[in-house]
């Protein structure tokens, strides 16, 4: 008679896992760490970055005047300038008219290759050399009221560039024209990665071309637009310091790098608008990850505050 097996009741054993060990990782965290105690200590204990000078040099009325005026209004209105003229050359891009591909082709291709400084440049001083003053009027006005013997040369008004060269605003029509083109293939990026289908939906329900952009387009582009515009906003507030090309003298880092140079404190100086550039460049990445965050919303992993509320209601039932 055979034995019949006897019903088991074991269950697998207790497992001792442990994680993998990554020496390499704590080496590397160690190296780290001594780097950058050494350069703090280098920050702290050597008196020639004399920090107490440049909080002083932080606090001057025209260092506070470059920063507001020059730096922040100035990204400002250049970023207006350049968001505008993006969008609308990105749409001239993707347009059915060849004439408007083209003229938005050369103009990207004209400013991505111009260097913003020679452009400032150009603008502050080879401009008032070359139209000085500037005739506004019909082509050839002067020559056709010459050849006609006019008394009027059909010139409708004139202005001196000398008058404006040096404002704040040629900066900002500089700077607005050269990332009008970065801004331009931005947008025609979002707007490409917008399905084709939501158009086609548009135009079937009888919405105009104009009225499917704003209101279709161009807020689900929002979340391929945003990311970048917000990079090339940041990198704006830096770009204002070559103002001093267009000889415009009412920014940052001008007047900061003076006070330094005029206490022969050059290295306080350039502190004094690092920290400057550091504040306002925080704020506005704060303010960029919110704006991700709002057109972001449905895609991606939801959010804790999401899946917080889907969990409340998930137990409700």
């Amino acid at each position: 008679m055979s034995e019949t097996p006897a019903a088991t009741t074991d269950r697998p054993g207790k497992i001792h896992a442990r994680p993998v060990r990554h020496p390499g990782r704590w080496v590397a965290v160690a190296v780290i760490l001594v780097l950058v105690a050494m350069m703090v200590s280098s920050v702290l204990t050597n008196d020639n970055w004399n920090w107490s000078f440049a909080f002083q040099i932080m606090e001057q009325r025209p260092v506070i005047d470059g920063l507001w005026k020059g730096t922040i209004f100035g990204t400002f209105g250049a970023m207006v300038l350049g968001i505008t003229i993006g969008i609308t050359l990105a749409v001239m891009r993707l347009s059915d008219n060849p004439v408007l591909r083209g003229v938005a082709f050369v103009y990207t291709w004209f400013f991505r290759a111009m260097p913003r400084y020679v452009l400032l440049a150009i603008l502050g001083g080879a401009i008032a050399v070359l139209y000085n003053p500037i005739h506004i009027g019909i082509p050839f006005g002067q020559q056709l009221a010459h050849a006609l013997h006019l008394s009027n040369d059909l010139t409708f008004f004139s202005f001196s560039w000398n008058d404006i060269s040096s404002s704040i605003w040629i900066g900002i029509l500089g700077l607005g024209l050269s990332e009008g083109a970065y801004m331009a293939e931005i947008a025609r990026a979002g707007i490409l990665s917008v399905d084709k289908g939501q158009i086609e939906a548009a135009h079937a329900l009888g919405m105009p071309p104009g009225k499917t952009m704003r209101r279709i387009v161009l807020p689900q582009a929002m979340r391929v637009i945003v990311p970048p515009t917000g990079n090339e906003t940041i990198a704006m507030v830096k770009d204002t310091s070559l103002f001093i090309a267009a000889s415009i003298i009412t920014e940052l880092y001008f007047q900061a790098y003076g006070f330094g140079q005029r206490s022969f404190q050059i290295v306080p100086g350039f502190m004094a608008a690092t920290l400057w550039y550091l504040i306002v460049c925080s704020i506005l990445m704060v303010g960029q990850y919110y704006l991700e965050r709002y057109y972001g919303r449905g895609f991606g992993a939801p959010s804790k505050a999401t899946r917080r509320k889907l969990a409340t209601i998930t137990a409700g039932h």
